[in-house]
């Protein structure tokens, strides 16, 4: 049998990709954590990792590892909390959703622990796939989506709408296509599926996002529209992650005769553990999407 101990830092060390690092955080020396990758590497009599310097990679046998070692230890804290007391409003809740919603959500969730200080929030921003994934594997506790996830595994459900609206600096007050075209593009992540949402039923014209000249890209939510403020192009994004920019002045939301809105949906692995601090939060959410 595997021990756990020594598991338990060769999946650390992994994730942290730092010896030292990995000593601070298990609180141990680094040599203590040497010792347990040897220890475990003799008893499976494999080699798990190829050290370069001060960094190092994995071998074929310790990416396995590290992939089941994963599930192993998640089990076993699962099994833990089983029998311990499952308290309502104490423990950590892991979610992910997309930049937009995040920027409306994680206030609110930290107003709730504010409230309940022994609960404890980790929020990610994080594309569609990335939340997919993480779901499936049970690194989340929660992910918000504006696809359905086509899986068996995942519970899902529909929790809120958010509009999709056109931007420009504050300067152009009237838009036809000839402007956009002028204007230019200000790209993010989601561009290409958020444009092709709301344009198409509104101009004619439009075909695809190439169609415009590129003029900057951001994947930083709270940046996209620093350049369409300066009047170098126009946008496409959710209502919340405009309404989250603070100068609201610099910027102006063109009204469309065709209203488009992304469905959001709360999402939970059906194998997963529903801890009552996971079931607070799901029912704090999907009330205040509502």
């Amino acid at each position: 049998m595997i021990n756990q101990l020594w598991l338990n830092t060769f999946c650390t060390l992994v994730e942290v990709q730092h010896f030292t690092h990995t000593a601070e955080k298990l609180h141990m020396t680094q040599s203590g954590v040497s010792q347990h990758i040897k220890k475990l590497e003799q008893q499976l009599d494999k080699q798990l990792l190829v050290r370069v310097g001060k960094s190092f990679s994995l071998t074929n046998s310790g990416q396995q590892l590290y992939i089941k070692g994963q599930q192993l230890l998640r089990l076993a804290d699962n099994l833990e909390a089983l029998i311990k007391q499952d308290d309502t409003y104490t423990g950590n809740v892991k979610i992910a959703s997309p930049g937009s919603i995040g920027l409306k959500l994680y206030p609110y969730l930290l107003s709730l622990q504010q409230q309940h200080q022994s609960l404890e929030v980790d929020y990610i921003f994080a594309p569609h796939s990335s939340i997919k994934q993480n779901l499936l594997e049970q690194q989340l506790d929660i992910g918000l989506v504006t696809q359905l996830i086509n899986s068996s595994d995942i519970i899902s459900e529909k929790v809120a709408e958010e509009p999709l609206v056109l931007v420009t600096s504050h300067k152009i007050k009237k838009l036809d296509w000839s402007v956009l075209i002028n204007l230019g593009f200000i790209s993010h992540p989601d561009a290409a599926d958020h444009a092709k949402q709301l344009l198409t039923p509104n101009f004619q014209e439009f075909e695809h996002i190439e169609q415009f000249q590129h003029k900057g890209f951001s994947n930083q939510i709270s940046l996209i529209l620093a350049p369409v403020s300066l009047n170098l192009g126009f946008t496409v994004l959710p209502l919340n992650a405009v309404q989250a920019f603070t100068q609201q002045d610099l910027i102006k939301i063109h009204p469309l005769k065709q209203k488009v809105s992304e469905d959001l949906y709360l999402c939970i692995n059906r194998q997963a553990v529903q801890y009552n601090r996971v079931k607070l939060i799901k029912s704090k959410l999907t009330e205040f999407l509502f």
